[in-house]
């Protein structure tokens, strides 16, 4: 009797227009087959995207839930935005939950919400709200940020801020729970412009403390935007993302905490550039992330 092997797909998706943070879900549709951690972070290396995410469904839930992890081409990630709104995108967009218009995702983040709000009149266009925790933000530790500034290309530094990793409730998925996106350091700079055409050393950013540096400042007055950000995370096999949906979960605290307030337009400044709808919920602790995607490749994986 022939063997037969278990269905995976893939959708590959961008948030609008080929811009922002291209990523890369696949799925497996048979709920009792699970790839090892092997083979998922040679799959992601062999993608070679900033983000590849892998999902299978899990039977019996309600709302719709899907087992969901996240892979650059060197780590699995604690958390990921951008790639949940491309996996969202692709369950809503291939019926995998029927006309159910949210989806739930077991993470190593803890259960993160989807839901889907139509555009306009045709289902064919929507935009999708993401449910994720706030990461808190602290004082930086030490008062030398030279290492910041060496590794900004001698950018004026106005704060430099690090994240509350520790307060974070995360219940790992499998094995021991190693935080990655989560350990962020945020440093602002004196102007907008200024984020906008600094030269990053990334040799320097590798030795600066955190897995990943945020960069961002406020917009100017009469600006669409609250403020804008670059991310780079050369430890974690990105240089500089596109545009990270899980920067602006910290980022909302600081800014909220800045401008006291609590709805944000955000600007991505990286070369392919992104616009994110941030609202901080400051009583139940949670971002919610607003967004859209388009799939502009589908297949299958043969092994």
């Amino acid at each position: 009797m022939a063997k037969t092997e278990p269905k995976t797909s893939m959708d590959r998706n961008f948030p609008v227009n080929l811009q922002g943070e291209p990523s890369c879900s696949v799925f497996s549709l048979e709920e009792d087959h699970e790839r090892d951690d092997v083979w998922l972070q040679s799959m992601a290396s062999e993608f070679d995207l900033p983000l590849t995410c892998f999902l299978i469904p899990i039977p019996g839930s309600e709302p719709p839930r899907f087992l969901l992890r996240w892979f650059t081409a060197v780590a699995e990630m604690d958390i990921c935005g951008h790639a949940t709104l491309a996996s969202a995108h692709s369950i809503f967009s291939n019926s995998l939950v029927g006309s159910s218009d949210t989806v739930e995702f077991s993470t190593n983040s803890g259960i993160l919400t989807a839901k889907r709000f139509s555009e306009c009149d045709t289902k064919r266009s929507f935009l999708i709200e993401m449910n994720f925790p706030v990461i808190t933000t602290c004082e930086y530790s030490s008062n030398d940020v030279s290492i910041f500034s060496k590794a900004l290309n001698g950018a004026t530094i106005v704060d430099v801020r690090e994240t509350n990793t520790d307060k974070l409730i995360f219940k790992p998925l499998k094995g021991a729970f190693k935080t990655t996106s989560t350990d962020q350091i945020i440093v602002v700079l004196s102007s907008w412009e200024s984020v906008i055409e600094f030269q990053p050393r990334v040799d320097n950013i590798m030795k600066c403390p955190g897995k990943m540096m945020i960069v961002t400042a406020a917009a100017p007055q009469g600006s669409p935007f609250d403020f804008c950000s670059r991310l780079f995370a050369p430890k974690l096999g990105l240089n500089e993302d596109s545009v990270c949906g899980s920067a602006h979960c910290s980022l909302a605290h600081y800014w909220s905490l800045k401008m006291n307030k609590c709805d944000f337009v955000a600007y991505a400044a990286s070369q392919r550039s992104g616009t994110l709808k941030v609202h901080y919920d400051k009583e139940k602790q949670r971002v919610l992330l607003t967004g859209k995607a388009v799939t502009v490749m589908k297949g299958s994986i043969l092994v």
